[in-house]
């Protein structure tokens, strides 16, 4: 069982990453509710390997890499649904859907795979290059190479 020192110290990460984890759960999700889940099983995942973490990578590469696998994982065993403590603001999912171009971009890259919208969601957070490729184990040049293409499938998908 955690002490409340590193339950303090989790919170004070949620609070700083949260924008963050719920930005990957959002580019993986098709409804609030789902993005709600998915952020759920993240924070789990986080808090599982939270006292492991040895800061080998930023907190803000290390949630979202825990954030992707999550979600891409989720995906791949896809209806389980948790339930636990930690909230957020149902309305994250809705506001973010009002306007008009973010719902086009979301549906566009909604479409692609889950490592190409991974890579996406990275650069729409101005990670720079060699950050994502810590975040997804690619170069980055390779990174640089990789969104090339995928802007080029952006570009094609209605």
């Amino acid at each position: 069982m955690a002490n409340r020192q590193t339950e303090q110290a989790f919170e004070q990460f949620v609070a700083q990453q949260k924008s963050t984890i719920y930005s990957v759960c959002y580019m993986f999700a098709a409804s609030g509710d789902e993005a709600d889940d998915l952020f759920q099983e993240v924070l789990i995942n986080l808090w599982k390997g939270f006292e492991k973490f040895r800061h080998d990578s930023s907190p803000t590469t290390w949630a979202y890499r825990v954030s992707l696998n999550t979600c891409i994982s989720s995906k791949r065993k896809k209806g389980i649904s948790i339930d636990r403590k930690a909230t957020l603001e149902t309305s994250a999912y809705e506001e973010i859907e009002q306007n008009p171009q973010n719902r086009l971009l979301h549906k566009r890259i909604r479409l692609l795979e889950p490592f190409d919208r991974a890579i996406v969601l990275l650069w729409l957070e101005d990670m720079p290059y060699d950050e994502i490729g810590a975040v997804v184990g690619l170069s980055a040049k390779a990174v640089g190479v990789r969104l090339v293409r995928i802007r080029e499938k952006l570009k094609k998908l209605q």
